[in-house]
């Protein structure tokens, strides 16, 4: 059986994952339970990090023009996003959607099959790969791979297929999130706390539509129980506001809860778990959507790599030991975000002491960091520099002899590693050089070397995903970390 991997769920992370795969050259066919997109967008923007993951792939233009969001803010209390050197807390009021749009025509552009109106209905995995069973627009149908990736969000069919443990945080709050149509609203951009306790935010997506979310405590929303009727949420946002908002309508609306669940395991023999489907809450601050890109991109070379007999199995528990820590980090965020955000008056001591710590530079740049996502540092398996598994900043640039410059961003476009050398230093080169299949080698000097982050390594060994595997000097064995992250060298 020819090896390959099978994704379900075609939203924006099933979607990425896809593109990074076939970058990589692995087989891959995609499936999605719904006939068509839905055209919703919970999300509405991403952080910095994903931002410059979109870069690192040339998709940051195919957005379209894009507004930077120079303030950000933690669970509603505002963050100075300028004491980062990207000084923007990423990109704001883009549709899920619009993004959805954007990574469809990608992976159309790669190759990628979706299937769409298949619904999973068994998940078997054999000694050598998985047997997936759909229900689709000709009946029942099974499909092989030697992988199964569930991108299938919170109620992932996958994850409860493969019988991964969920833990998490049961509801106790409720929250009503609308795009309506000619309701002519205040806008409440990061959210405004109603005097006795609640939420509402408001922000205009376009002419004429405005996303509204509603948190009333003491009332739980609808829950599924039958169709969700518009009068409940403008019945909801005058109680809270005062605006009457009933002669609106809604071009998609839900209810939504700060219930929270983080898969046990992002991996379990053969399946693996990425975005909503591993870890899952209520949106806010565009982390779940973006932390999902993230654990896309971290995934999609790794096991590319593995399917193409790059690299051993081995590569691919690095996926859990990196993006499950970030994944706790992230519920603690949320949880801590949602007590500030949406409890009522009995948490404004404690807004209080946060307001006044973010005034410190450095309390503020360690929030500003894990919100936009900057933080990140990997175990790389090296030590000896403090840049080992930090991101290289894409906006940082090479100059090569000849005077011409090239982003970091651009050197990452192809989805391979990079080893980026000074000139003169002519040893990693040719040790890389028996990678040349699978590691791009650059030689120049760094353009902005005056800059602090990260200016003076005469080499750095850069994965796929952006973050830095190597440095010299002090970084460790340069063969050791080609080994360990792009396998055995090409036999000559």
């Amino acid at each position: 059986m020819a090896k390959s991997a099978i994704i379900v769920g075609a939203g924006p992370v099933g979607l990425m994952l896809a593109g990074e795969l076939r970058l990589g050259g692995a087989d891959v066919v995609v499936y999605d339970k719904l006939p068509a997109p839905s055209g919703e967008s919970r999300g509405l923007g991403f952080t910095s990090r994903t931002a410059e993951v979109f870069d690192q792939r040339g998709l940051l233009g195919r957005l379209g023009d894009i507004r930077w969001g120079k303030q950000g803010h933690y669970g509603g209390v505002r963050i100075d996003f300028s004491l980062l050197d990207e000084s923007h807390f990423g990109i704001m009021g883009l549709a899920q959607s619009v993004t959805e749009d954007m990574l469809g025509r990608w992976v159309d552009e790669l190759g990628v099959e979706v299937r769409r109106g298949y619904d999973l209905t068994t998940l078997t995995e054999t000694e050598d790969g998985v047997v997936l069973g759909f229900q689709g627009p000709d009946g029942y149908t099974e499909a092989t791979g030697t992988y199964v990736i569930g991108c299938d969000g919170g109620k992932s069919t996958v994850r409860i297929l493969a019988d991964i443990d969920f833990p998490g945080d049961e509801a106790t709050r409720g929250m009503y999130l609308a795009d309506v149509v000619g309701a002519d609203v205040r806008m409440r951009p990061i959210g405004e706390r109603i005097e006795g306790g609640g939420m509402v935010l408001s922000v205009t997506l376009e002419p004429g539509v405005d996303r509204i979310v509603i948190h009333e405590p003491g009332v739980r929303p609808h829950h599924g129980e039958g169709e969700l009727e518009f009068s409940e949420l403008a019945d909801a946002w005058q109680r809270m506001t005062g605006e009457d908002i009933h002669g609106a309508s809604a071009s998609w609306m839900c209810a939504l809860t700060n219930a929270t669940g983080l898969a046990a395991q992002y991996r379990k023999g053969r399946v693996f778990l990425a975005g909503d489907s591993a870890h899952d809450h209520a949106p806010l601050g565009a982390q779940g959507v973006s932390v999902g890109l993230q654990d896309a991109v971290n995934l999609g070379w790794k096991l590319a790599a593995v399917l193409g007999d790059r690299a051993p199995e081995s590569l691919l528990d690095t996926y859990h030991a990196e993006r499950h820590p970030i994944g706790e980090q992230l519920m603690r965020d949320v949880h801590s975000m949602s007590m500030l955000y949406l409890a009522g008056e009995e948490m404004e001591p404690l807004r209080a002491v946060v307001r006044e710590l973010v005034t410190l530079p450095e309390a503020a740049r360690r929030l500003a960091g894990r919100v936009s996502g900057l933080h990140i540092k990997y175990d790389v398996g090296a030590e000896g520099h403090p840049f080992l598994g930090l991101r290289l900043a894409p906006h940082r640039a090479v100059e090569r002899a000849d005077g011409s410059r090239t982003k970091v961003a651009e050197l990452l476009h192809a989805g391979r590693g990079v080893l980026i050398v000074s000139d003169g230093d002519g040893g990693p080169a040719e040790l890389a050089a028996r990678w040349a299949d699978r590691v791009d080698v650059i030689t120049g000097a760094w353009a902005d070397q005056e800059a602090d982050h990260p200016g003076a390594p005469q080499a750095v060994l850069v994965r796929p995903d952006g973050y830095i595997a190597w440095v010299a000097p002090a970084g460790g064995d340069l063969e050791a970390a080609l080994t360990r992250w792009f396998g055995a060298p090409a036999a000559v």
